[in-house]
C-alpha cells in the first residue's frame, strides 16, 4: 500500500484576537456557496462584512479566552488517531486541513506531497454531511487535484458522512449519560440537541442531506442511550433574513420552559470539538435565554474532543476505508448551480452574536444579499443594525 496518510478536515478558527478579522474575511471571501452576480464584488464584500463584524466577534472570543481552541483540539484528535492506528499495527501519518485558517487545507496538501504519501483517506470532522461544510472542502480538494499532476498520482478515498457509525453513537451516548447522572432525577431530565442550522433552501432546493442526517443521528443516539428521557432537536446560529431549519434553539428553549421543563441536558450535536458555538453561544447566550425563560438547571454535555470510543471509531473508519473501494470527490453530493439567495415570503430575521459560524458562507447568505442591495443604493446599513 505504500505510505498511508489521513487528512482530517475542519473549519478552523482564529488562534488569537488579531486573527479574527482575517479569519472572517476568509469565511466571507469563499465563492463556492455565495455566488455573486458580479465576481469582482466578492473581495470588497468580504472586506466590508469582516470589518463590520470583527469588533463584535472579538468581544465574543474574549469571553472564551481570546481565541478558538479548535486548532489545539483538532491537533490532539489527530495525534490520538495516529497513536490508535499505530496500536492496531497501521503506520499512518495524520494531517489537518482547515478551510478558513491555519493550517489551511493547502498547507496540509503540501505536507502530504512532501511526505510522498501513496494512499490517502480524507476524513471530515463533520459527522453529518452538508454541501456547505464537508462539501465545500471536498470541492476545494477536487480543484487542487485537477490542477496538480503530483496529486493525481495519490490513490485517495473520501469518507463523506459517518453520523450513524456505532462508535460515534456510543461515545455520544456515554457523554450524555454521564451528564444525566449528575442530576437528582436523571430520567426526568430533558435532552436538548442543538445543531447548527442551514437555510431551508439548501435542503429543499439544493438537495442537502444535512437535515435528514441530523434527525436520524439524534434518534440513533437516543436509541443507543436506551433511557426514557424525552428529547428535542433544534437549530442554532441562524443569521440574516433567511428561513432556516426550525425549530430555532432559542424558541425551543422558551417553549420547553412554558411546558414546565426545569432540567435540561444540552447536547451540541453538530460539533465534535469545543469552539465558540459551544463555549460562547450555547454556554453563555442560550444559557441566559433558558434561565430567563424559567429553566432551573441548564447543563451542557461536552463535545467529543478525544473521547477514547470516538477516537477508536475514527480509526475503524480509516481502516474500513483503506479496505473498501475508493470514493472520489466527483461522487460526493454538491449543490445545484442556482440556489435562491433568500425567500421572498415568510422569512425570519435573526442575528446571533456568535461570529465563528459553522459555515460562514451559509450563515451570511441573506446578509450578503442585503449588502448587494445596499451597494446598489436601496437602503442604509443602519437599517439592519450592521453598524451597531
Amino acid at each position: 500500500m505504500g505510505r498511508v496518510g489521513v487528512l482530517l478536515l475542519n473549519l478552523g478558527g482564529p488562534d488569537k484576537i488579531e486573527d479574527v478579522r482575517p479569519f472572517l474575511y476568509n469565511l466571507f471571501a469563499d465563492p463556492e456557496i455565495i455566488r455573486l452576480p458580479f465576481p469582482w464584488l466578492q473581495s470588497p464584500l468580504a472586506w466590508l462584512i469582516s470589518t463590520l463584524r470583527s469588533k463584535k466577534s472579538q468581544q465574543n472570543y474574549l469571553q472564551i479566552g481570546g481565541g478558538s481552541p479548535l486548532r489545539r483540539i483538532t491537533e490532539e484528535q489527530a495525534q490520538a488517531l495516529q497513536e490508535q492506528l499505530r496500536q492496531r499495527g497501521q503506520e499512518v501519518s495524520v494531517y489537518i486541513g482547515m478551510r478558513y485558517w491555519h493550517p489551511f487545507t493547502e498547507e496540509a496538501i503540501s505536507r502530504i506531497k512532501r511526505d510522498q504519501i501513496d494512499k490517502l483517506v480524507v476524513l471530515p470532522l463533520y459527522p453529518q454531511f452538508s454541501i456547505s461544510t464537508s462539501g465545500s472542502s471536498f470541492r476545494l480538494l477536487e480543484q487542487l487535484w485537477e490542477e496538480d499532476p503530483a496529486l493525481q498520482k495519490i490513490d485517495y478515498t473520501v469518507i463523506p458522512t459517518w453520523y450513524d457509525r456505532p462508535g460515534y453513537l456510543q461515545a455520544m451516548a456515554d457523554l450524555i449519560a454521564q451528564e444525566l447522572d449528575r442530576f437528582e432525577h436523571p430520567d426526568d431530565v430533558h435532552v436538548f440537541f442543538s445543531a447548527h442550522g442551514v437555510p431551508v433552501s439548501y435542503v429543499e432546493e439544493a438537495g442537502d442531506p444535512y437535515q435528514h442526517e441530523i434527525e436520524q443521528c439524534t434518534a440513533l443516539i437516543m436509541k443507543t442511550l436506551a433511557r426514557p428521557n424525552s428529547y428535542t432537536l433544534a437549530y442554532q446560529s441562524r443569521v440574516g433574513p433567511v428561513e432556516w431549519l426550525k425549530p430555532y434553539t432559542e424558541d425551543a428553549l422558551e417553549e420547553l420552559a412554558e411546558e414546565g421543563v426545569k432540567d435540561l441536558a444540552v447536547v451540541p450535536i453538530s460539533f465534535v470539538s469545543e469552539h465558540i458555538e459551544t463555549l460562547q453561544e450555547i454556554d453563555m447566550e442560550y444559557r441566559e435565554v433558558a434561565e430567563e425563560a424559567g429553566i432551573e438547571r441548564f447543563e451542557r454535555v461536552p463535545a467529543l474532543n478525544t473521547h477514547p470510543i470516538f477516537i477508536g471509531e475514527l480509526a475503524t473508519m480509516v481502516t474500513d476505508a483503506l479496505n473498501a473501494p475508493s470514493v472520489h470527490f466527483s461522487e460526493v453530493a454538491r449543490p445545484q448551480k442556482r440556489v435562491k439567495m433568500y425567500p421572498q415570503e415568510g422569512w425570519e430575521w435573526g442575528m446571533t452574536t456568535s461570529a465563528e459560524v459553522w459555515n460562514g458562507r451559509v450563515a451570511m447568505i441573506g446578509l450578503i444579499a442585503l449588502i448587494i442591495e445596499m451597494i446598489l443604493g436601496r437602503g442604509p446599513l443602519h437599517a439592519f443594525g450592521l453598524l451597531g
